[in-house]
C-alpha cells in the first residue's frame, strides 16, 4: 500500500482529499505546516507528496526545495488556488513531479497521484538495477568501525582527495573504493580498476599507461591504458603494494603533472583521474625495505580508510548473515533459509580468515548443504576448525561435527560436481541418523523430506546402523 503525505493549512483541503485517497486504499497522513511536514519525511518513509504552495510558516516552494536535498526522488505534486502557468512552470523547474490546482477535480488528482507514484517506483527500480549491473552491494553492518567507514566516505567522496584504503584481504576494501566512486561527482564517469598483484611486473606500465604500436616485441597494436581509460573518472589501483619501483615512479609523476607518456612513446597526454589506492601490506615497512616509495605513499594517503577485520567486528555477522542468505537463496531461486541462534553464534565464533569474501562463500555452502534451518551443527560441519572455513585445500581436510561425526575428504578425490554432492549428501543424511539413534522418522521430519525417500537414500548409499 502507497503511503501519502499532504501538507496543507486548509483543514477542509486536507480532509477532503484525504478522505478521495483512503477510499483508494492509499494510507494518507496530513499535517498542516510545512516545517512539521519537512520532519515528517525525514523520519517517515513516504511514496509521494502533495504540497500547498501558499502556507504559513513556510512556503510550499521551499518545502520542496529542502524536500529535494532530503529525499530528490520523492515525488511532490503541487497545489494551490490561485494557479497559474508561471506558477506551474516554476515548480517543475523545482523538481515537482506535477501541479494542479484547487478545488481539484478528482480524476486528474487521482491519475496524477497513479502517475506520481509510477515514477517513483521506476526511479528506484532503475536505481536497484544500476546497482546490480555495478556489483555495487551496501557496506554492511552498525559497528563503530564500519559507521565511522560510511561517515567518511559521506564526508570524503564529493571531494577530489586522494583515498588509502587499509586492510585485510576479503574485509571489502574494493567495496569502499566503489561507494567512494558512486557518492563522488565523477560517479557518471568510468571507475577502472586494476589489480596490482595480478599483472607481471614487466607488463604493469603497459597495463597503467598503453603502449604505442611497436614499442616491445608483442606491442603489435596500439594500447590505451587503465590511466586514459578513467580519464574523467575514478581509477582504484587495488594492492597497491605489489607495483613495482619503476612502475610506482610513473604514477607518481602522473599525479603531480596530470599527464602520462604511453610505453614507448614521447607525446605526453593530459589525464583528469581521481586515484584511490588499496593494499593489505603495510606499506610503511615496505617503504624501510625498499620496495614502496615514501613520496608516492604520501601522495596517496590524503586520506586514510582501514578497512577491520571480521573478527572485530563480530556484531556484525548476523546482518551481513542475513543479506548473504536472502541474496543467494534468491540466485538460486529456492525459499530463503533460516539460521537459528546457535547457528549464528557459531558464525560469530569462526576465525575468519577470509573475512567477508570467507563468510560469503560460507553461507553459499551452507545453503547448499543445509536444511531449511541452518543450525550449530551445520556450521561446525562444514568449517575448518584449522583455520577459517575453506575446504578446498589440496590436501585431505576433516571438518569436525557434533557428536562425534565427521566429513574427511579432498576435493581431488572427486571427479566431477556430482561426485562431490553426493559424498556431501551421505555424510549429511548419515550424520542426521546418528544424531536422532537411527530413527528415520523423526530424521525424516527433521530433514524436511518422506520417510520413503529417505528409506531410498540410505539404500542408494549402502547406510547401515552400527553395530
Amino acid at each position: 500500500m502507497a503511503k501519502l503525505l499532504i501538507i496543507d493549512d486548509e483543514r477542509a483541503i486536507r480532509s477532503t482529499l484525504r478522505e478521495i485517497l483512503e477510499y483508494e486504499n492509499y494510507d494518507v497522513e496530513d499535517i498542516d505546516n510545512g516545517i512539521d511536514g519537512l520532519e515528517m519525511i525525514k523520519k517517515g518513509n513516504f511514496d509521494l507528496v502533495l504540497c500547498d504552495i501558499k502556507m504559513n510558516k513556510m512556503d510550499g516552494m521551499e518545502v520542496l526545495e529542502q524536500a529535494q536535498i532530503i529525499k530528490p526522488d520523492l515525488p511532490f505534486i503541487m497545489i494551490s488556488g490561485h494557479g497559474t502557468v508561471e506558477t506551474a512552470i516554476e515548480a517543475s523547474k523545482k523538481g515537482a513531479f506535477d501541479f494542479i490546482s484547487k478545488p481539484p477535480d478528482l480524476n486528474r488528482l487521482l491519475i496524477t497521484v497513479r502517475n506520481g507514484l509510477d515514477r517513483g517506483n521506476l526511479v528506484t527500480e532503475t536505481k536497484v538495477l544500476k546497482r546490480k549491473a555495478s556489483k555495487t552491494r551496501e557496506i554492511l553492518g552498525e559497528s563503530e568501525s564500519i559507521s565511522k567507514i560510511k561517515e567518511t566516505i559521506e564526508r570524503v567522496a564529493p571531494t577530489e582527495a586522494r583515498v588509502l584504503i587499509t586492510g585485510a584481504n576479503g574485509s571489502g576494501k574494493e567495496l569502499v573504493a566503489r561507494w567512494l566512486h558512486e557518492k563522488s561527482n565523477r560517479a557518471d564517469s568510468p571507475l577502472i580498476e586494476v589489480n596490482c598483484a595480478a599483472i607481471p611486473s614487466e607488463l604493469i606500465e603497459s597495463e597503467l599507461f598503453g603502449h604505442e604500436k611497436g614499442s616491445f616485441t608483442s606491442a603489435v597494436k596500439q594500447r590505451i591504458g587503465k590511466f586514459e581509460l578513467a580519464n574523467g573518472g575514478t581509477l582504484f589501483l587495488d594492492e597497491i603494494g605489489d607495483m613495482s619501483l619503476s612502475a610506482q615512479a610513473k604514477v607518481l609523476r602522473a599525479l603531480q603533472e596530470h599527464k602520462i607518456s604511453r610505453v614507448g612513446g614521447e607525446k605526453e597526454i593530459e589525464v583528469n583521474v581521481r586515484v584511490l589506492a588499496a593494499t593489505n601490506k603495510d606499506l610503511l615497512k615496505e617503504i624501510e625495505d625498499g620496495n614502496f616509495r615514501m613520496d608516492l605513499y604520501h601522495r596517496l594517503n590524503v586520506i586514510n580508510i582501514h578497512v577491520p577485520h571480521l573478527t572485530e567486528r563480530t556484531d556484525d555477522i548476523p546482518v551481513i548473515a542475513q543479506n548473504f542468505l536472502e541474496n543467494i537463496c534468491s540466485d538460486y531461486g529456492m525459499p530463503v533459509k533460516k539460521i537459528n541462534d546457535g547457528g549464528m553464534a557459531a558464525l560469530q565464533a569462526l576465525p575468519w580468515t577470509g573475512n567477508v569474501r570467507e563468510l560469503h562463500n560460507m553461507i553459499e555452502r551452507l545453503i547448499i548443504l543445509s536444511d531449511k534451518v541452518i543450525t550449530e551443527n551445520d556450521v561446525r560441519a562444514f568449517a575448518n576448525p584449522g583455520g577459517g572455513t575453506n575446504i578446498g585445500a589440496a590436501t585431505s581436510a576433516q571438518i569436525a561435527g557434533a557428536g562425534g561425526s565427521s566429513l574427511a575428504f579432498s576435493f581431488d578425490s572427486f571427479n566431477n560436481f556430482q561426485d562431490y554432492k553426493d559424498h556431501a549428501e551421505r555424510e549429511f543424511i548419515k550424520f542426521k541418523l546418528e544424531k536422532n539413534n537411527w530413527n528415520v522418522s523423526k530424521t525424516a521430519d527433521e530433514i524436511d523430506i518422506q520417510r520413503s525417500h529417505l528409506y531410498s537414500k540410505i539404500e542408494k548409499f549402502g547406510l547401515k546402523r552400527a553395530e
